[in-house]
């Protein structure tokens, strides 16, 4: 029992932990091992300024016999949540080999979080503590006083482990020369919390499980220091019922966890990312977890300079996480990517063509397969708008058309169901159901939308390819005052199937925008703000029209010749969001979109324009 147990829970580690690809490379040429083997001590001690002690396994390069090589080395640091012992040492290890560095002239540091893992402590994920701890065991494995370390260090890992690195880099503590961190969050209220103001019931309750979970795993110090061992399960109990009990039932009851605020802001990367200065690689997904968040922080670092580098292609989290089809935008696999960017910034290996080769924005087009290269995020677009038209009944649906929209009205059923045959379904379980070979069951969208109103254009006579962010502002009413808008953006080629794009969500009484803070192209909304605090909260009179903006998280896509462009509209999205207990009653009624010249309902796409 307690090895099928273990098995569950590697399982689940793969999903939010990173396995590299490995692929041949033309041009730059990736340094062969200098080493023959890893010299690894596991938990070493490395105590914080509060006192506790967390755990890491040193990883040093080693002779034939595996005896440590004497000197110093650049280190590369990985903080995780998910328990050190799986992610590296349970069977092939989880995280892949970290030899793969360490053969080249890296020391590899590997440490569990406060309070997860075989460190000390409760947890509190990205607590101002724990950021603190971040910063400090960059401090600890730069000093002189390890007689491994060059005091020059660089930082990896994916999705916890790639949040971790930015709130390190925040800190700016010494000897961090450059961070490399995969499908990072930026908010992490509207990332993946609370997309919408709609709580996330797919990935946010298997994660904090996860933590949880692996750490009960007995740390491989337990026996010789039992004292340490119960102190340790002590804190595991405190964390769960201390910080994750607490949080997962304040917000399904729609308390304050429900909303977002101080706690959500000391937990968001975005709010720390003018503070980072050192070079930093991100690699995100198009249908990834936070596939909103890492382009923000790109688009932050290059505004302010930083050297900065994105890759961001179709894959959901396990996917980009893994690394696996990074190869294919043409610089390498991951770790080859990661050996060039810690070689020169890390290890100062002169790189003259670094930047030449790689471009600070690689990203794929999906629809046609392509990758494409840019400077910017949004830089060549143009906002595009088409304004929905018309009454869309169960397999008819209203068009989509550049102006002159006719009037009407159309009814969104609340269908419990909507969403649970999805790519969204996929994307907000962090990629399993593809992991089980499930996802290509529910590629094709068509059957979904008929669950809710559905508006498309004509056939396109040319391409129209889009980057960016999207607003979809839909003039709504209800006679329960609130609901939730489930959006997605889709491609439906010649012979009907639907390939969902990208998608959003909104609830109704969370529909207040702060200007200041939403990003206009053209002077068009294409990425609203919304405030998602409870006193910004504001119901609907029944009947009342009013016009909601939703945010349509960013893709990379083409709507290619023959095929038409789509919005359609749910009142759900089935594993991904559901209300909380106090809006479930107003979630059960109907939704009608309104189409007219004097309650339009729009949609504005960040387009490229064909003759770039």
């Amino acid at each position: 029992m307690r090895r099928c147990w273990l098995a569950f829970l590697l399982a689940l580690a793969t999903a939010f932990a990173g396995v590299p690809a490995a692929s041949a490379q033309g041009g730059w040429a990736a340094r062969a091992e200098e080493h023959p083997e890893v010299a690894t001590e596991t938990d070493v001690a490395i105590p914080m300024s509060d006192g506790i002690v967390l755990r890491g396994d040193v990883q040093r390069p080693a002779d034939a016999d595996g005896n440590p090589v004497e000197g110093r080395f650049p280190v590369l640091v990985t903080i995780t949540a998910y328990n050190k012992a799986v992610l590296y040492r349970a069977g092939a290890g989880v995280m892949g080999d970290p030899g793969y560095f360490v053969k080249r002239g890296y020391v590899q540091v590997n440490v569990d979080a406060r309070g997860t893992g075989s460190s000390g402590g409760s947890w509190a994920a990205f607590s101002e503590r724990e950021n603190t701890d971040a910063g400090e065991v960059v401090e600890w494995a730069a000093s002189a006083e390890r007689p491994w370390s060059s005091g020059s260090v660089g930082m990896h890992g994916p999705s916890y482990m790639g949040i971790s690195q930015l709130f390190a880099a925040a800190n700016r503590p010494t000897g961090l020369k450059a961070v490399f961190p995969q499908v990072p969050a930026a908010d992490t209220y509207r990332d993946v919390v609370a997309s919408g103001g709609a709580l996330d019931v797919g990935f946010i309750p298997l994660w904090l499980g996860l933590v949880t979970g692996t750490g009960l795993i007995p740390p491989a110090y337990g026996p010789a220091e039992p004292d340490n061992a119960l102190q340790m399960y002590l804190s595991r109990v405190q964390g769960a019922t201390g910080f994750t009990a607490p949080l997962l039932l304040s917000a399904t009851l729609g308390l304050d966890s429900a909303f977002d605020g101080p706690f959500y802001a000391e937990r968001s990367p975005i709010n720390v990312v003018d503070r980072i200065d050192v070079p930093t690689f991100l690699v995100g997904g198009e249908y990834d977890l936070f596939q909103r968040g890492t382009p923000m922080l790109f688009d932050r670092l290059r505004e302010r300079g930083v050297p900065t580098k994105m890759i961001f292609g179709p894959w959901d989290h396990l996917q980009a996480s893994t690394g696996a089809g990074v190869e294919d935008a043409g610089h390498g696999s991951l770790q080859e990517l990661q050996l060039r960017w810690f070689d020169h910034h890390v290890r100062g290996v002169p790189d003259p063509a670094l930047d030449s080769d790689i471009p600070p924005l690689t990203w794929h087009e999906i629809g046609s397969g392509e990758w494409h290269r840019a400077q910017d995020w949004i830089d060549e677009q143009r906002a595009t708008t088409f304004q929905l038209s018309g009454t869309s009944l169960p397999g008819a649906p209203g068009q989509l058309v550049a102006d002159d929209a006719e009037p009407g009205r159309s009814i969104v059923a609340p269908v419990p169901v909507s969403g649970l045959c999805t790519r969204s379904a996929n994307q907000w379980t962090a990629g399993l159901p593809n992991a089980a070979g499930l996802g290509k069951l529910c590629a094709d969208n068509r059957w979904n939308d008929l669950s809710g109103a559905v508006f498309e254009t004509e056939p396109v006579a040319e391409p129209l390819r889009m980057r960016g962010p999207i607003n979809a502002h839909l003039n709504v009413s209800t006679p329960t005052g609130n609901g939730m808008l489930s959006v997605s953006v889709s491609s439906v080629s010649p012979t009907g199937e639907v390939d969902r794009l990208t998608g959003g969500w909104q609830v109704l009484s969370h529909r207040a925008l702060d200007e200041s803070r939403s990003r206009y192209l053209d002077g068009q909304l294409i990425q609203p703000h919304h405030p998602f605090t409870m006193d910004a909260q504001n119901l609907l009179r029944p009947g009342q029209i009013a016009p909601i903006d939703v945010e349509v998280f960013p893709t990379g896509a083409v709507i290619p010749t023959g095929h038409k462009l789509r919005i359609a509209v749910q009142a759900y999205d089935v594993p991904h969001l559901l209300p909380t207990v106090r809006d479930l009653p107003a979630a059960l009624s109907p939704l009608t979109i309104h189409t007219s010249p004097e309650q339009p309902s729009l949609l504005t796409l960040p387009t490229i324009p064909a003759t770039r």
